[in-house]
């Protein structure tokens, strides 16, 4: 618990730094926080996993995993007004590329993990979690541009389709499991839901849409039963989906991670 909540005030604060980054331009002083190095090693890494063996999928793509593919989407971008960028790295590029090549090809893609490689429920896990990925990163870029694309909804629809309708996890989806926490472990099923939630709610309009309000009181539901018994990390993530997403989480449920946090 202790190393969960370590990683918890860890990403907190590197959120922090990306915000801040992000609303002014470097100074050039060499004793502060250097952006173009930051990007520089985020680009270095993607490069890394987009060319590595292990990663390679089928029909000439990659895995996108949330602990390496996903940060980089999320805070590659964070790092362009603070370089004085106007487009997209060529990392970036490559990255969206690929995953909107696996939303097109949804249904012809094997998933990343398969049973027959893996055992069950490796295929179920693998397609939950990439869909959501897909959707995250897909939706990070259309709300920089304000602009809803056909890629995104269809990300999105392919969420939506695998959100679980029945049991303890209904409202939620299933998550991979490699025992690797906090982000593939038995316990992340609620930081998947969490990154479904962020999805949802950065997709331009999207929130809004009358044919999602039932999908939606089943993944608020979710987090109503399961959020009591989180570790701070998941319970980071809930916050910030909520930041996206109205009624995840009350008023006073949201104090309490922060304090929590704070106090880590």
């Amino acid at each position: 618990m202790r190393k969960v909540t370590a990683v918890a005030f860890v990403l907190s604060g590197c959120l922090f730094c990306l915000l801040a980054a992000g609303s002014r331009t470097w100074s050039g002083d060499q004793g502060a926080w250097n952006p173009k190095a930051a990007a520089a090693y985020l680009d270095g890494r993607q490069t890394w996993w987009m060319a590595w063996p292990n990663a390679a999928r089928d029909h000439e793509t990659f895995c996108v995993s949330c602990h390496t593919a996903l940060p980089y989407a999320l805070a590659r971008p964070a790092l362009r007004a603070a370089l004085g960028e106007r487009d997209p790295s060529p990392n970036e590029v490559k990255l969206l590329d690929n995953v909107v090549k696996r939303v097109t090809l949804w249904k012809d893609v094997a998933p990343f993990y398969p049973d027959q490689l893996r055992g069950l429920p490796k295929t179920s896990e693998s397609r939950a979690t990439e869909a959501i990925l897909n959707a995250v990163i897909l939706a990070n870029r259309d709300a920089q541009a304000g602009r809803l694309t056909g890629d995104t909804r269809a990300a999105l629809t392919n969420v939506w389709a695998l959100q679980m309708r029945t049991g303890e996890l209904s409202g939620g989806w299933a998550w991979l499991d490699f025992h690797y926490e906090p982000w593939e472990s038995a316990d992340a099923k609620p930081f998947g839901a969490a990154l479904a939630a962020l999805a949802i709610g950065m997709a331009p309009g999207y929130a809004s849409s009358p044919d999602v309000q039932d999908d939606l009181k089943l993944l608020r539901g979710y987090f109503e039963r399961v959020y009591g018994r989180q570790h701070t990390f998941n319970r980071l993530m809930i916050l910030w989906a909520s930041t996206k997403v109205t009624g995840l989480l009350t008023s006073e449920q949201r104090q309490s991670v922060i304090d929590s946090a704070v106090a880590a």
